[in-house]
């Protein structure tokens, strides 16, 4: 981004605060309604489905493109996986505006208008906000394009807010079929088609750490670290890191040769949460909170710094940080539910067994009626993570088969058969 915008950008954002708290004041429920069925009304509806003519022109990736949010980095994975398959492929910004949001280093966003009329639009934006991204694009560059909602949820049961949605996309493709059951759940659009499952292709483009060891991190090089890395802004109940400091105290105690990194993204936004983990690592020397924004380079480099990543999530539409971290050889401890078990099993990851109960969440985004989600069991992800710190043989034959089985069910051909059905890659197309 040239330098000389930042100034603009600074005093869009300043503008909108004022708007933006007033928003957040409203009670979490009603707000997102109001956004879901408010946009849906406005924004364009999916025509008759445009028809399938001549060579490839392409596709064109849509999202939060520029944020450090799980479907920012979707997108732009899908993005780049697209373009590794020699499909040409655009990626513009379609995510709403959110004032202080720390920008990840994507690419640039572009115009809709950069791509041909043809190219079909795949938005990595969720049912609630995508009418509103849609409200942001010139309907007569939407016209006639082929549009695909690529929808991400963590629930087996999609919010009744989501069938707005479904009326102003063409296709549905999720990352795991745990959400396209969620999703399937839901009354059909008329002549619509089931989600597509298409599992982020990470194998096609696996993370590249950057060029940095421990020391650049300020860890200790004979500590065996558990590294958990989550985003505050994707929910503290689901994400659950307060179960996973327990586990690791209940595992270690004070050890100093044992450390848990908790790698937190957004805590600026969610001020009461932080001090909830900070509550929680309380007086625990061997729990070091780090809150610093890395690039991706950064992030996969503190991946592969550690000896076990752990995710004693609640839900997951899919599970990024676990599917990254398998993919660089890291063994993996995750509840056994939801969304990961796409491209991890019992003998690809350490899975921790759970009982489900209602889904309780302050903010309320997973507060819905007979919603349920995974309790993991602290006392067996305790003993698990004694297992593999005790047992380097052990973590190695872990992570050697989580790297196989990543690789194996991360692929580019769901993407390829994908492309292929909307006319975006020919026959002969793809790589081998």
């Amino acid at each position: 981004m040239p330098q000389d915008a930042l100034p603009v950008l600074d005093a869009r954002a300043a503008a909108l605060r004022p708007l933006h708290r007033l928003w957040r004041w409203l009670p979490a429920r009603p707000r997102r309604a109001l956004l879901a069925y408010g946009a849906a009304r406005l924004a364009p509806r999916a025509g008759p489905r445009p028809a399938i003519m001549g060579p490839p022109c392409g596709v064109v990736v849509g999202g939060e493109v520029t944020q450090a949010s799980g479907l920012g980095e979707g997108a732009r994975i899908l993005h780049a996986s697209i373009a590794a398959l020699g499909v040409p492929s655009w990626l513009i910004e379609a995510g709403l505006p959110v004032p202080g949001m720390p920008a990840d280093e994507a690419a640039p966003a572009r115009d809709l208008s950069m791509a041909p009329q043809a190219a079909p639009l795949i938005l990595c934006v969720n049912a609630p906000l995508l009418p509103a991204a849609l409200l942001r694009l010139r309907r007569a560059r939407l016209r006639g394009r082929l549009v695909i909602g690529f929808w991400n949820w963590e629930l087996p049961v999609a919010p009744a807010t989501w069938r707005a949605a479904r009326d102003l996309v063409h296709e549905i493709w999720v990352p795991s079929r745990f959400t396209a059951d969620a999703i399937a759940a839901l009354p059909p659009r008329a002549g619509g088609e089931m989600p597509r499952v298409i599992p982020y292709p990470l194998a096609l483009c696996p993370p590249a750490p950057a060029a940095m060891d421990r020391a650049a991190f300020g860890l200790p090089g004979d500590a065996v670290i558990v590294l958990v890395s989550f985003n505050l802004a994707s929910s503290f109940a689901r994400k659950n890191p307060l179960g996973a400091i327990a586990a690791f105290r209940a595992a270690f105690g004070d050890r100093t040769d044992r450390l848990l990194v908790l790698k937190i993204g957004k805590p600026a936004h969610y001020p009461e949460d932080l001090a909830r983990i900070r509550d929680a690592a309380r007086g625990a020397a061997n729990i070091r909170i780090e809150t610093r924004s890395f690039s991706s380079a950064a992030r996969h480099a503190l991946t592969a710094c550690a000896d076990i990543v752990l995710s004693l999530h609640r839900a997951e539409g899919f599970g990024l940080v676990a599917a990254e971290a398998m993919l660089l050889g890291r063994p993996v401890v995750a509840t056994g539910w939801s969304g990961n078990l796409e491209f991890m099993d019992d003998a690809s990851a350490a899975l921790v067994g759970y009982r489900l109960v209602p889904a309780v969440d302050p903010r309320g985004v997973y507060a819905m009626p007979g919603a349920v989600w995974a309790e993991p069991d602290i006392a067996e992800a305790a003993a698990r993570l004694r297992h593999l710190a005790e047992d380097a043989a052990a973590r190695e034959a872990l992570g050697a088969r989580g790297q196989a089985a990543a690789g194996a069910r991360l692929g580019a051909a769901p993407l390829e058969a994908a492309l292929r059905a909307i006319g975006a890659m020919a026959p002969a197309c793809g790589a081998r």
